[in-house]
């Protein structure tokens, strides 16, 4: 059972100081040229609202309004764009990575004045558009108190995380290399059984507690993928399966007609 959800959004949060997020807005988005060779990604427009719009006001559908900004690959734009929609109705926090692509891992560390705090946090890919229930997710990190939970599907990827029966993580798998990583790939063998590792896709919708900050080893430019390996051996991180629900990655111009199609 989960205490203190507030009936007006849905948040098991309520009473206590207001979720944040970061939006990963800082990438060069060359799969997505032509358009980003004079703009942002994060300015590619799906039904006439910009992809950072539609993950503000998504986050929004759940009390969320404090939200960091990452900005690097024609960062004035988006800035402007932000300060003339006056954060489209949220307090829109930037975190200035002109001087270097950091990744989400990078990303993530130098907003860290922006994030940390008492409560955790979400992240999400700006090119990433979904109906997941940020609610549902934000219950089962609360139940089962996981350092990370991310969202996953059963959707079929060239890459994929891999989960023991409980939705641990246990490692990773390019599907097209053979490569594998992760500190549990293997099982020792009780009375004959054999456990299974489950590969699942990746959503890009995170929440973090906020004592990730002091365990990233990390440093510099990296994507999460990496921390996410490294600290699974010590710490619980799970999968939440939201396979159903409607998602799409905006990464090339031609998902844009699909995102249209799913999103009004």
């Amino acid at each position: 059972m989960v205490d203190n959800i507030d009936t007006a959004t849905g948040s098991p949060f309520r009473g206590r100081r207001g979720l944040r997020a970061m939006i990963f807005s800082a990438g060069l988005g060359t799969r997505f040229k032509p358009w980003t060779d004079q703009h942002p990604k994060a300015l590619a427009l799906v039904n006439g609202k910009s992809l950072l719009q539609r993950n503000i006001e998504y986050l929004q559908q759940y009390g969320i309004t404090d939200v960091v900004v990452n900005v690097h690959h024609f960062a004035d734009q988006i800035i402007e764009a932000v300060e003339q929609n006056k954060g489209w109705g949220s307090k829109v926090m930037i975190s200035d990575e002109r001087d270097a692509v950091l990744e989400t891992g990078g990303g993530l560390l130098k907003a860290r004045h922006l994030l940390e705090g008492d409560e955790p946090f979400v992240t999400i890919n700006v090119d990433i558009l979904t109906n997941l229930d940020l609610n549902k997710l934000l219950v089962y990190h609360t139940q089962h108190k996981p350092l990370i939970s991310f969202g996953v599907t059963n959707r079929k990827t060239s890459r994929n995380f891999l989960f023991d029966e409980q939705n641990r993580l246990c490692g990773w798998r390019n599907n097209t290399t053979g490569e594998t990583k992760g500190p549990f790939l293997t099982f020792p063998q009780e009375e004959g059984t054999e456990k299974h590792l489950v590969e699942k896709a990746y959503s890009c919708v995170v929440v973090f507690e906020p004592t990730i900050f002091s365990l990233i080893r990390q440093q510099g430019k990296f994507s999460l993928t990496e921390p996410y390996l490294d600290l699974c051996k010590d710490h619980l991180i799970l999968g939440y399966d939201h396979s159903g629900d409607q998602w799409v990655d905006v990464g090339k111009p031609e998902s844009v007609k699909v995102a249209e199609e799913m999103f009004e």
